[in-house]
């Protein structure tokens, strides 16, 4: 009988340590929405970055922009789709074609990122204040596809904030290229923060590719959050390491395991 009541005050102890964790996780994440939205005010651009195909990352950036329009507040969406489809999302938000029709490179496309684009246009035809453009660089296109993504950023910012979905890599706003570095050339936020335009931006991050159980918002002036630009980021370039994450970010959502 001492035995029974020990495992179950033993079982009580650890599912009131499992539900702390829980929680805490849970307040993180909401911890990390508030943050952000915070940042998002007029004539803003926030720019999320990810690792493409990720489906966590389209979880995220679908959470912050239904957190958003619940405060009844106007938006502009930017995704890294080539600007030329622009006309096939006009045409689904009449409902004169459905998301299968948009063409999307291969390296960003997946399914979940489809269904995400499809809840966008349906959060704007229930009546929310909600833009939704695609900035990318086709082929057709002769110009560099940041300077590009840049100019068709620069054409909505205005008092509705901007909020973007890009690779990671874009959302650098200063990299200092080795010398003979022969393809160094500035993303989109950096070309957008030299143009004076408030700017910021927040690459996520894996710790384990397969283990994505609970994500955290670092702060660019936390070293931790200069050890992972640089080994994560920079490291992908030919490029020196930062002294400090903030001159080139404004803080990290790490994923990692629960």
């Amino acid at each position: 009988m001492i035995l029974v009541k020990h495992n179950g005050r033993a079982f009580m102890t650890r599912l009131f340590a499992i539900f702390i964790l829980i929680f805490s996780a849970s307040a993180s994440s909401a911890d990390i929405y508030k943050q952000v939205l915070e940042g998002m005010t007029s004539n803003s651009i926030t720019i999320i970055g990810e690792t493409h195909k990720r489906t966590e990352s389209i979880q995220f950036f679908r959470t912050l922009v239904s957190d958003y329009v619940q405060q009844n507040r106007c938006l502009t969406i930017a995704l890294e789709i080539a600007s030329s489809q622009q006309r096939m999302i006009d045409r689904i938000k009449q409902g004169r074609g459905g998301v299968a029709d948009i063409e999307i490179a291969p390296i960003i496309d997946h399914q979940p990122f489809r269904a995400l684009i499809d809840e966008l246009i349906g959060i704007r035809n229930r009546g929310n204040c909600l833009k939704l453009v695609a900035i990318d660089a086709g082929f057709e296109v002769g110009t560099r596809r940041d300077e590009w993504m840049a100019r068709k950023l620069a054409e909505q910012v205005n008092q509705t904030p901007l909020l973007v979905l890009l690779g990671s890599l874009h959302t650098l706003k200063k990299v200092n290229w080795n010398l003979y570095a022969t393809t160094g050339s500035p993303y989109v936020a950096e070309l957008m923060a030299s143009r004076g335009h408030k700017i910021r931006t927040y690459p996520q991050i894996w710790t384990d590719r397969n283990c994505n159980t609970r994500s955290r918002l670092i702060s660019a002036d936390l070293p931790e959050a200069t050890k992972l630009l640089n080994s994560k980021l920079i490291a992908l370039l030919n490029a020196a390491e930062k002294k400090k994450a903030s001159e080139a970010i404004d803080g990290i959502i790490l994923w990692e395991c629960g």
